[in-house]
């Protein structure tokens, strides 16, 4: 399992309130192989099962945001952001 102290302290640096980064670039900042389980949106969810300790959920929290899968990479939003309203 790779180590995600990396995209902690990357996306610690960042100051946009919303990005995406793809698994080509994740892997990039980990200097790591993202596991075949990085495709599943599950994997990234920091919100489902938080009694399971996953590192890169983890890494994602400390940092203060919130990852959501897409197609070809990981939205990144902080937590603590208001969601855009639709009409």
């Amino acid at each position: 399992m790779p180590n995600f102290d990396a995209l902690r302290d990357y996306l610690k640096q960042r100051t946009q309130t919303e990005f995406v980064l793809s698994f080509a670039e994740i892997e990039q900042i980990i200097d790591d192989d993202l596991p075949r389980a990085a495709q599943r949106a599950s994997w990234w969810d920091t919100a489902r099962a938080p009694e399971q300790r996953m590192p890169q959920r983890e890494a994602c929290i400390a940092a203060g945001y919130v990852a959501t899968r897409l197609v070809d990479g990981v939205r990144f939003r902080r937590a603590d952001a208001k969601r855009p309203r639709f009409r």
